[in-house]
């Protein structure tokens, strides 16, 4: 009679603690963090300054001369040509061209 009590005791906490992670999972779901990238990506020609600066490593400086790049020389056809923005060097060119298109 004990070895059946011991045996169920066994495989409820077994069971329980086979439960913690997705206990766990449900309690604190993943959060995106500030440099993963929006689900779609943003058309750099039309977007809006605050879109701009959603971008990461993009602030309200480099999202102004964006603008200003644009509005002075017209659309932005790739991530080469947005190395000629103020500001922009390639190695932030190439991180922001993983949250844009070039339409």
């Amino acid at each position: 009679m004990h070895l059946k009590t011991i045996a169920m005791a066994l495989l409820l906490a077994s069971t329980v603690f086979s439960m913690q992670p997705l206990i766990a999972a449900q309690k604190n779901p993943p959060s995106l963090s500030s440099t993963q990238a929006p689900a779609a990506k943003l058309n750099i020609n039309v977007a809006s300054l605050e879109q701009l600066e959603a971008i990461p490593g993009i602030g309200s400086r480099k999202a102004e001369a964006i603008l200003a790049y644009i509005k002075e020389k017209g659309p932005i056809k790739d991530v080469t040509q947005l190395t000629e923005v103020k500001g922009i060097g390639e190695k932030l060119a190439a991180k922001i061209a993983e949250f844009v298109i070039f339409k």
